[in-house]
């Protein structure tokens, strides 16, 4: 290429560093509640303290350097999308988004089953069956309302909530510091050791950071902002769980790991600093999963509008309420998560585990792939290594994910097959859509007009490179979509 890949000028901007360093944490982990699970599914502190030290250098890191480089090479809401297609093409980008948008899907299930379980965790609020039931649906419907007002707003109302979801955990660490006998961090019991609880815990507490690379659309100067937000988000995230995680297992006697389960913090609040404590965590669990609930909202819907604005699904998902936000895509993403969240906490991990595993094996090699394909591809923020340094740096990755894949029961394997033939038969779908005109797609500029070429040359030459022209296709596609962008519909409408 011999251009940079500009942003579509965006309609509606407004995140900066520090919201969207709020929303990229709340994208992966909200604070330490839901890491309970790997203390006593690791037989003692000692994996859970280990895990959460190699595995943010090992796993976290390379995936939000990975983010950093491609989300400011294509600054999309489509995010990853765009990256898989420019790299693979169109068909792989659309199993890609579809997977991945199943498993934040299945992700944001989780949170409105934490809120409850806190308040209940230590003799908390008892639910019966039917007005748990209501009460999920309850939550999901007004924080999805709240998702509906406004980006910016749930940037802002991120920042706040991290500070108070992060408060009672500095007054934990202060009250057990006396407590604390180091040699409590060595327990550990190999017997009691549950190897795909453990990992299936320890990698969803630590994922998810290429989904904040779906607001990149509403991000002021996305090419300077996203790395200065995605660095500040990963020294947050790992004192968030290590912290905490450290003052209670060195506070409380080892004997208690096999209490360690979901909501534990609240009891171990109560048992450092008394029944105020507990009070203030179980307030402080209830806030984080309204801004886990928020990012991920935020993530999944703006990564449809993005598939609408790049021509991928009906035009109708990239549609904006007055308030910017993509209103369709919105309900979509709630109505899944309503109708997942009678799953179980340990099923839905690891489910969405597996397809967001199998997404980001398809992001790693789009990330080599490009260096390889296109090194000159302007990219403001590049990790400051070579092709062969950026293979290597994906191999550990790529390796932990296969680890939990592999360790995936045959339930896990039946469901993803499931997601992966829906996702195939959705493409074809969409296709004869496209090919009878019967339901409306956005029609971007045609990328070779944009590129001041024909249409059988640019053909002849996409044959003759195998493909190479996929980069400038998309970012011609983005340009197309950003020139278009209107009031109530981001683009104007054709049938494809």
């Amino acid at each position: 290429m011999t251009g940079a890949c500009e942003a579509a000028p965006a309609r509606r901007r407004g995140l900066t560093v520090l919201p969207l360093v709020a929303l990229i944490f709340y994208d992966v982990s909200g604070g330490p509640f839901g890491i309970e699970d790997s203390v006593r599914a690791g037989g003692g502190a000692l994996l859970p303290i280990l895990g959460f030290l190699v595995l943010p250098v090992l796993w976290s890191l390379p995936e939000a350097l990975v983010t950093a480089e491609l989300a400011s090479a294509f600054p999309t809401n489509a995010g990853y999308v765009a990256w898989v297609s420019a790299a693979f093409g169109p068909a792989a980008a659309f199993l890609v988004g579809f997977s991945k948008w199943a498993s934040g899907t299945l992700d944001n299930a989780l949170y409105p089953v934490l809120f409850l379980d806190y308040l209940r965790s230590g003799g908390g609020l008892v639910l019966s069956p039917p007005a748990r039931s209501l009460a999920v649906l309850a939550l999901t419907a007004a924080l999805t309302y709240l998702n509906f007002r406004g980006l910016h707003l749930v940037g802002l109302s991120a920042l706040a909530l991290t500070a108070f979801s992060l408060s009672p955990f500095v007054a934990l660490a202060v009250l057990a510091a006396p407590k604390i006998r180091p040699s409590r961090w060595l327990a550990v019991n190999v017997a009691a050791v549950e190897p795909r609880a453990y990992f299936n815990s320890m990698f969803w507490n630590l994922n998810y950071w290429d989904k904040a690379s779906t607001l990149a659309g509403e991000v002021e100067e996305p090419r300077k902002t996203f790395p200065k937000a995605v660095f500040g988000a990963v020294g947050l995230v790992v004192g968030a769980y290590l912290i905490p995680l450290l003052a209670g297992t060195g506070a409380l006697p080892s004997e208690t790991a096999g209490e360690w389960t979901d909501g534990f913090f609240s009891v171990v609040g109560d048992r450092i600093g008394g029944p105020w404590l507990r009070v203030w965590i179980q307030a402080a669990a209830a806030m984080s999963n309204m801004g886990l609930f928020e990012a991920e909202m935020s993530g999944d819907s703006f990564q449809l509008l993005g598939m609408a604005e790049m021509g991928m699904i009906p035009a109708i998902f990239a549609r904006r309420s007055r308030h910017g936000t993509p209103t369709y895509s919105i309900l979509c993403s709630a109505t899944g998560v309503v109708i997942l969240s009678f799953m179980s906490f340990q099923e839905i991990v690891e489910f969405l585990n597996f397809l967001y595993g199998l997404g980001m094996l398809a992001v790693f090699a789009a990330f080599v792939k490009l260096r390889v394909k296109d090194p000159d591809l302007p990219r403001p923020y590049r990790i400051p290594v070579g092709a062969a340094g950026a293979a290597a740096m994906c191999v550990p990755p790529v390796v932990l994910i296969t680890t939990v894949m592999c360790l995936a029961s045959a339930r896990t394997l039946v469901v993803s097959a499931a997601v992966a033939v829906a996702g195939v038969a959705m493409y074809y779908g969409v296709e004869h859509m496209k090919a009878t005109g019967c339901v409306e797609f956005l029609t971007p500029v045609p990328p070779d007009s944009l590129r001041g070429s024909s249409s059988s040359s640019s053909s002849s030459a996409a044959s003759d490179n195998g493909g190479d022209d996929d980069v400038e296709d998309v970012c011609a596609l983005l340009l197309a979509a950003g020139e278009h962008a209107g009031e109530g519909v981001s683009v104007s409408k054709e049938n494809y």
